[in-house]
């Protein structure tokens, strides 16, 4: 199995595809978002791991004023491409070495799908600097969730996994919509955000079988797989597929968007309890 970082630029392989196979996030979440961080137009937002723009689009449409960090060279020519004459600007790189300036803070830091990619022993106190005071930090992933009566086809699909040697680690868990882990622990233990909410929002899209393969193609694990274990799983899918009379299957996704508020430095502090200064920029 590939490392976490290897598997991160795994995604600038499916530039191209991503944007058409990855799902919409529904508009009530950035609702949510807007209302939970309390954004006004033309407010200035930093995006983490923008990829080709599926969160960038809808928050720019409502006019704020974007900056973007994505480690992918091909995503970054595809996301350009995609924001073209928005107020967004594309930088190559990685957040984690995004220097504070000393002007023009951002209201909000973003990261869609990109904030567990992120260095754990950085990303938090990157994200307060880089923030005005009683900015704020947002994220959420987009995750299978499984309803009560769903698909069964995803059950009946991990023999097949565990055929190519692709199965579920041990304890892990099929999470029913609105029943994602939430990450408020982890905020708040950071020492550098308060005024935690979260909420969950859950979706269905539906796919035939080329519609499918193309999501599987942009996920990492599936992007990192050998030829012979892809040739075998997207075979099965499609004769799966084909037995059924509409040819479809239906995903369920689910989200939890965390919104979370830069505490103040006069009351910031580690994990430790140590106090912590802002440093100046390198």
């Amino acid at each position: 199995m590939a490392d976490d970082r290897s598997l991160a630029m795994t995604f600038d392989s499916a530039a191209e595809l991503y944007q058409q196979a990855r799902p919409d996030y529904p508009e009530q979440l950035f609702d949510d978002l807007v209302e939970m961080a309390g954004l006004t137009p033309r407010d200035r937002l930093i995006e983490i791991g923008c990829a080709t723009g599926k969160a960038t689009l809808p928050l720019a449409r409502r006019g704020f004023a974007i900056q973007c960090v994505e480690p992918g060279p091909a995503l970054v020519e595809v996301a350009r491409h995609n924001l073209a004459g928005l107020p967004v600007e594309v930088q190559h790189g990685r957040f984690e070495d995004v220097v504070p300036a000393d002007h023009e803070p951002y209201d909000l830091v973003l990261a869609a799908t990109a904030w567990h990619w992120v260095d754990p022993v950085v990303r938090y106190r990157r994200a307060w600097e880089l923030l005005r005071p009683r900015g704020h930090l947002a994220f959420w992933s987009a995750r299978h969730v499984f309803p009560d009566g769903g698909d069964p086809i995803f059950a009946e699909l991990q023999e097949v996994y565990d055929e190519i040697g692709e199965g579920l680690p041990d304890g892990a868990a099929e999470c029913r919509p609105g029943e994602l882990p939430d990450q408020r622990a982890e905020i708040e233990a950071s020492g550098f955000f308060d005024d935690v909410q979260v909420r969950h929002l859950d979706w269905e899209v539906t796919y035939d079988a080329e519609g499918y393969l193309a999501l599987l193609d942009t996920f990492s694990g599936h992007i990192a797989m050998q030829p012979w274990q892809r040739d075998r799983l997207y075979a099965e899918v499609r004769r799966r597929l084909a037995e059924r009379p509409d040819g479809l299957l239906h995903r369920g996704w689910g989200a939890v968007l965390h919104v979370a508020r830069r505490r103040e430095q006069s009351r910031l502090r580690d994990a430790t309890g140590t106090a912590l200064h802002r440093p100046r920029p390198g």
